[in-house]
This record gives structure tokens, C-alpha cells and sequence, in this order.
């Protein structure tokens, strides 16, 4: 049982049950309570119930660390390093992370394959490097159990379906890897899935595109639709068996981009037990800050033209349009309006975290690294959210769309082989 300290919350607080089935009940409303009091309250969700990130790009940034980079040795997470480090992790609470093993989708050159490999290898070297604080996780159940253990949960989710190279042999051996979710797009349009910031080619997903998500239902892969077209969104929930996920995306309702949700699919993911994993860009959850990054490329478009080859006058220009067009600033209250915008349209069953931390060169005001998690909640708190909510957002909401896709796995593994299908055979077109 827990207990609590009333001189430090500065109100009553009990807890009914045995154990965390129960939730905590305040004597006096919790929304209406100072900020450190809402803070120790979300504190103690968090020790008893793992918060869940849904994107991290830590192994990309280590890949690009200028001195040394891939040598997970040099880059020490036990100092502070860029946004994630692990005193920081602890701070944030954080129980559960899934890594992105990114790999730009502008590489085909280099060998999509190769990079993708030596990011998996990155994640897993990191895991193993720390075995005090982190272990490597399959399941929602080995997160739990990492959670109980006081680790955190280690899983890897791939950035990108170019990764494949058009391949379900290949889906299949990084899944054999400990890959457990696959985002269909980055920002490349592929042979087979359209990219919310490229060019729509398919109308959404072709015939090998769905065979994807078929496969990856098969094996327990959870489907990833940021960075996609609405046109895939609806064909994967249309194809999917599983539930999705949006591993770090935010609501179009609220800050119209194309990398965030429509309305449309938000309605449909009650069905589907789907999530949404709010992430903390500050040009996907402030409209002000979208607008300026929308004008500041015309600005740059614009000048270029003014002064052809001449990057002096180009860089003057640029600065005196800054000197007089400050940057907005995106706040957790902007991104508090996603979460609720997404628990009034969908439910609060279908929302959860995916921060984007070292992905991003701009942060929201308050947070800034991964140790801001308890502010956004105690955020929450004084919105009216209820304990069962918050624990949802945090992490449950996520792990039960991986347990379902697990269990869809199972079924689906005794109904039907691997797919061998190939993009020529179900598109009926040649690739390169």
C-alpha cells in the first residue's frame, strides 16, 4: 500500500485496496491543487505504473556524434548528454522506451539495409551496455517485468517501410532482430505506401503495401502510421487485423500539418484500439510556430530568387526578416490541447506519449528532455484528468495495443505461412 505525506502534497490524500487496481482517491479535488502538489501526486502513478515513449531517437544521434561517431562507449549516458541521458530517464519516470533505429529514406544510394542494420546494432549495444538500467523487451509482458524489476523496457521500432527494400523476407528477419514496430513511410513516398510530406502516388496503399501490413500482423509487429499519407491510414485500418499506432504524431484538429491525425481516422481508431502517441515537435502542436516555419520557407524561397548566388546578402535578408518576425513558442499547454483534442474525438483508450526526443532540433517550453514527463501529466491533472486516464496515456494504452497485436499473432501464425509474395507479382511492376 501507499502512503503519503500530507505536509508535502499540501492536502488529503488516501488509497483504497490492496494494490493498484484501486485507483488514488483525492479528498479534495486534485485539478484544483498547486503545482507541486499535482507534480508528488503524478510521481507516485509513475512508480506504479510504467510510462511509455513511443519514439526516441537517441541511436541517431549517436550515429551523428561528429567525434566519434557510433562508439556507444564515447556517448555516455551517464552524463548529460543532448535530451536523453539516464538520470534524465529516471527523473521522467520513464518505465518503457521504444528506440527508433531511424534510417533517412533519401539514402537508397548508401544501402538502406546496411544503416539499418548498424542502427539496430547501435540500440542493442546501448541496452546491453547499461544492464542496470535497461533491458531488452519483446513483449508488453517483459516490459512489465522490466518495469517490476525497476529497468526500463527496451523495445525497437523501425522509422521507415524503405528499410525493407520491397522485401517481406526482409520484414521478417528485422522483426527476428527484436524490431517490434515498423512506421510504413518517413518522408519518402515508397514503391508501395504514399508519405505524408511527398507526393501521393498510390491513393494510399497498393496491393503489396496491404500485403505488408498483413505480414506484419502475422508476426506481431505493431503497424506505425506517422509520417503517412491519410490515404494510408485508412487503407492500413481497413487492412489491418491488429491495432496501430501513430508512434509520434499529434492531432491535425488542433495544429493542421501533414504529419498529423485527421479527424476522420481519429473517429476510427475506437474500433480498432489504435493509439496515437502525442509527440512534442513544436511544429506539429503549436499552429503559430506551423504558420511561422510555412512563411519563414516562402521567406527563404523568395530571397533566393532576390539575390541568385549571392549567399551574403541571402543570409543578411534572411536575419532581418528574423529581427522582425520573432519564433513563436510552443508550450505543454499546446501540447496538452492534442491530448485532449484526441481523448474528446477518439477516446482517452486511444492516446499515449511518443516525444521524438533527440529527433528534433526545437523543444517545447517545459519540455525540453525526457525528464519533463511528470510536468505534462501534473498539466493533465489540473485539466480534470482522472488517475485511470493518465495511466492509460502513460503507458497501458500502448501495451495493450502490443498484447492484442501479439494475440492476433498467435491465431495468425496457425492460419497462414509466410508470405512470399513480391511487389511485382501484386503490383504487377518492375523496381529497381
Amino acid at each position: 500500500m501507499l502512503t503519503f505525506n500530507r505536509s508535502v502534497l499540501g492536502f488529503g490524500l488516501l488509497v483504497v485496496g490492496g494494490g493498484w487496481g484501486s485507483d488514488l482517491v483525492a479528498q479534495q479535488p486534485l485539478r484544483n491543487a498547486p503545482l507541486a502538489a499535482r507534480v508528488a501526486h503524478v510521481r507516485a502513478l509513475l512508480k506504479a505504473s510504467p510510462l511509455v515513449d513511443g519514439h526516441n531517437d537517441l541511436p541517431w544521434a549517436m550515429r551523428e556524434e561528429k567525434e566519434k561517431p557510433l562508439d556507444v562507449v564515447a556517448y555516455d549516458l551517464r552524463s548529460t548528454r543532448g535530451m536523453t541521458d539516464i538520470a534524465r530517464l529516471r527523473r521522467g519516470g520513464v518505465g518503457g522506451q521504444f528506440w527508433s533505429v531511424y534510417i533517412p529514406g533519401e539514402i537508397r544510394d548508401s544501402g538502406y539495409a546496411r544503416v539499418q542494420l548498424e542502427q539496430i546494432d547501435i540500440a542493442k549495444r546501448v541496452i546491453a551496455r547499461y544492464p542496470d538500467v535497461f533491458t531488452p523487451a519483446f513483449t508488453a509482458a517483459d516490459v512489465r517485468r522490466a518495469f517490476a524489476n525497476r529497468k526500463i523496457g527496451s523495445l525497437l521500432g523501425m522509422e521507415g517501410g524503405h528499410a525493407i527494400e520491397n522485401s517481406l523476407g526482409a520484414l521478417r528477419a528485422y522483426y527476428d532482430l527484436g524490431v517490434r514496430y515498423m512506421t510504413l513511410t518517413h518522408n519518402v513516398t515508397l514503391d508501395w505506401a504514399d508519405a505524408a510530406n511527398d507526393k501521393a502516388t498510390h491513393g494510399g496503399l497498393t496491393n503489396f503495401g496491404k500485403e505488408v501490413v498483413r505480414e506484419m500482423n502475422r508476426l506481431g509487429m505493431l503497424v506505425d502510421l506517422s509520417h503517412t499519407s491519410p490515404g494510408v491510414m485508412s487503407a492500413a485500418l481497413n487492412t489491418t487485423e491488429a491495432p496501430v499506432i501513430f508512434s509520434h504524431s499529434s492531432a491535425r484538429g488542433v495544429t493542421n500539418v501533414p504529419r498529423n491525425v485527421p479527424d476522420s481516422i481519429l473517429r476510427r481508431l475506437p474500433q480498432n484500439g489504435g493509439v496515437v502517441m502525442v509527440t512534442f515537435v513544436p511544429g506539429f502542436v503549436s499552429q503559430k510556430v506551423a504558420d511561422q516555419g510555412a512563411a519563414m520557407t516562402a521567406v527563404r524561397d523568395s530571397i533566393a530568387r532576390r539575390y541568385p548566388n549571392d549567399n551574403d546578402a541571402q543570409f543578411k535578408a534572411i536575419a532581418a526578416w528574423r529581427e522582425t518576425h520573432p519564433t513563436p513558442i510552443a508550450t505543454i499547454a499546446d501540447v496538452a490541447d492534442h491530448l485532449d483534442h484526441i481523448k474528446r474525438t477518439a477516446s482517452a483508450a486511444n492516446v499515449g506519449i511518443g516525444g521524438d526526443f533527440d529527433g528534433i532540433t526545437e523543444t517545447v517550453q517545459g519540455l525540453e528532455d525526457v525528464s519533463k514527463y511528470p510536468d505534462l501529466l501534473a498539466e493533465l491533472v489540473k485539466r480534470g484528468w482522472t488517475d485511470v486516464e493518465l495511466r492509460g496515456l502513460m503507458g497501458e494504452n500502448v501495451l495493450r495495443a502490443l498484447a492484442r497485436a501479439e494475440v492476433v499473432a498467435a491465431k495468425l501464425r496457425k492460419e497462414r505461412p509466410a508470405s512470399t509474395k513480391t511487389i511485382q507479382q501484386l503490383d504487377r511492376k518492375i523496381t529497381p
